[in-house]
């Protein structure tokens, strides 16, 4: 058990000094052996075999997820267990050889176990018995140790420090056992006013682009895994995403834009834009907020005589997305029953299909005379990027063959592909020129914690710099509208922005009144600071603003700056007012969310 506890710790944390995995996980471990002891009667060393293979399972867990993540799992990891099975080459791509030593033991264990009646040795532990004085106090001593591990450290806001603080299987315990009641924020205080004095930001009396796109079709466009590295990327001369380049070079492009997701992803992605709210303390918002009735895009829409809709290759189940848009107020989804299984890329319909059927579709819909919102959730550019052979148009460097990065550019240069045929069918089929179409990524696809060194040295190539953790959030926000009708013109906007922002700079573009709308978002064409609170990727704290992505340690005066640009001394100062408010503002999202109508009484009322 030591030796596991130390392979863990040396994926998990930079930095472990000799004695601090002794001094916090073998007092967890005494205490399970002590048990054991004291209460296994009969068939002991079978218990000991369950106990091994619990406590591995669980350390396993831990380095698996966190190679993904950078996040330490708790039981409430569990809600994702059901989506493991649609993304499991994404899972098995994450596992290492060498995490496989962690299972050794129980192989070893085994195969005595089943050989036991020829082990005579294995017989007699079974039956001996240690004396009760002894196991009262290795128990108390190890009970003791750990309270003095779990006690003192409750207030770490970083999730990794509380876990180097406590031990990772005191920190589990810890997570089971905590008080998990949500203090809420009295609904009558959460005002639009009160949010942006927290932001330090005023609502300008003459917006400027105020209804400039008013009346058109809104297209969204979700990219899977997109990071903003990729805009105007050349590999040897070779561009990686040409189609998206002729984009950000003719219209709105926000290269300063952070994602804002939680556990659930992708899916968060889609709640975030579409409500302007932050995810949940814990667990994704299809888990969380479903239940409620979600003010929303699709209904600021509909209001305003819109027919919406949203289009995703993989069935509606995935997420509980069934609830999410329901509780959104979409008119009509279209999931797998619509675009069928040919040409699957992972596990659904290929951005090809998905492209070329919703084209069709919003074709019909702008013939109805009625305009339209519809979100387009492209997927072939997912975890873990092995595209079918035929599907790769990208010849790569031999230094990026078989390296996640090379395979994450060859999937990312087919959804480019893709993207360039739907734009042709638009323009082609007259649904271009009447919209606004925005296109964004949902979430970072190149984890710091999942490259090796080759492959980190590969970003640095493409960075001209180390690969951080700003860079490895940052996602790009385009809003485009060409063509005779159109109202965006080649412009670089430097103001930092999240996906909360979305709702209501869309909502200003269109000209879409937020009056009485509560929204922890801002208008990006009308705001030149910002406060961006992260969860889930980045430790409980963290947050962006100015020039500098900060995350706290224990809490704010441990915590480090890192500057968004890469380049060290471009940071800017944190306040720690910012970080208190930062906290202040999901913790007013979360209660508000919370005290909203449930969607079943709401149905009964109607």
């Amino acid at each position: 058990m030591m030796l596991k506890v130390y392979l863990v710790w040396f994926v998990v944390f930079e930095k472990t000094p000799p004695l601090s995995p002794l001094v916090t996980e073998i007092p967890f471990i005494w205490i399970v052996f002590s048990l054991i002891e004291a209460f296994a009667a009969k068939r002991k060393m079978l218990y000991y075999l369950i106990a091994n293979l619990v406590l591995t399972g669980i350390l396993f867990s831990v380095m698996m997820y966190y190679t993904y993540y950078g996040v330490i799992p708790t039981f409430r990891a569990l809600e994702q267990a059901n989506q493991a099975t649609a993304v499991g080459n994404s899972v098995f791509s994450l596992l290492k050889p060498y995490f496989l030593f962690i299972f050794t033991d129980i192989l070893i264990f085994a195969f005595l176990f089943f050989r036991k009646r020829k082990t005579p040795a294995w017989k007699s532990l079974n039956h001996r018995r240690e004396k009760r004085g002894l196991l009262i106090t290795v128990f108390t001593i190890s009970l003791v140790i750990s309270l003095m591990n779990i006690l003192p450290n409750r207030a770490s806001m970083n999730e990794r420090v509380k876990a180097g603080e406590m031990g990772i299987l005191n920190y589990e315990a810890y997570a089971i056992l905590a008080d998990d009641e949500v203090e809420l924020t009295d609904k009558s205080e959460i005002t639009q006013a009160a949010i942006n004095k927290l932001k330090g930001i005023d609502t300008p009396a003459n917006p400027a682009y105020n209804g400039i796109a008013k009346g058109k079709n809104l297209i969204m466009i979700q990219m899977e895994s997109f990071q903003n590295f990729l805009v105007n990327l050349k590999v040897d001369g070779t561009e990686i995403t040409p189609n998206l380049n002729k984009l950000v070079n003719g219209n709105f492009y926000f290269p300063r834009f952070y994602q804002q997701v939680g556990q659930g992803n992708t899916s968060d992605a889609e709640f975030v834009v579409n409500t302007s709210f932050y995810v949940p303390p814990t667990g994704a918002a299809t888990m969380r907020y479903v239940d409620k009735v979600l003010p929303s895009l699709p209904r600021l829409m509909s209001a305003q005589g819109y027919q919406t809709a949203t289009f995703h290759t993989n069935t509606v189940e995935f997420w509980n997305r069934r609830e999410l848009y329901s509780s959104l107020g979409w008119n009509r989804y279209y999931d797998e029953k619509f675009f069928g299984r040919q040409d699957v890329v992972f596990f659904g319909a290929s951005d090809e299909v998905l492209y070329r059927k919703t084209a069709g579709e919003l074709k019909r819909m702008n013939d109805s005379g009625q305009p339209f919102y519809t979100q387009v959730l492209a997927m072939s550019g997912h975890h873990p990027y092995t595209l079918p052979e035929e599907k790769i148009r990208l010849a790569l460097p031999e230094r990026y063959q078989d390296t996640i990065v090379g395979d994450y550019l060859e999937a990312q240069n087919y959804a480019d592909y893709a993207l360039g045929k739907f734009i042709e069918e638009l323009k082609a089929n007259g649904v271009w020129e009447d919209s606004l179409v925005v296109i964004y990524g949902d979430h970072l696809g190149l984890p710091i914690y999942s490259l090796d060194s080759d492959e980190k040295q590969l970003m640095a190539e493409i960075y001209g710099r180390e690969y951080g953790y700003a860079d490895m959030i940052n996602i790009p926000l385009i809003i485009a509208s060409e063509g005779p009708n159109g109202v965006t013109y080649p412009e670089v906007f430097k103001q930092l922005g999240g996906q909360a922002d979305v709702l209501p700079t869309i909502a200003n573009l269109m000209g879409i009144p937020l009056d009485g709308y509560i929204h922890f978002g801002q208008d990006l064409l009308n705001q030149s600071y910002n406060i961006l609170p992260q969860r889930y990727y980045l430790p409980s704290g963290s947050l962006l603003t100015g020039n500098t992505l900060f995350m706290p340690g224990e809490g704010y005066p441990d915590g480090t700056r890192y500057p968004l640009s890469g380049n060290a001394g471009d940071e800017s100062v944190v306040f720690e007012l910012e970080y208190d408010n930062a906290l202040k503002l999901l913790q007013l999202s979360n209660s508000y969310l919370l005290q909203l109508p449930d969607k079943a009484k709401a149905a009964e009322n109607e």
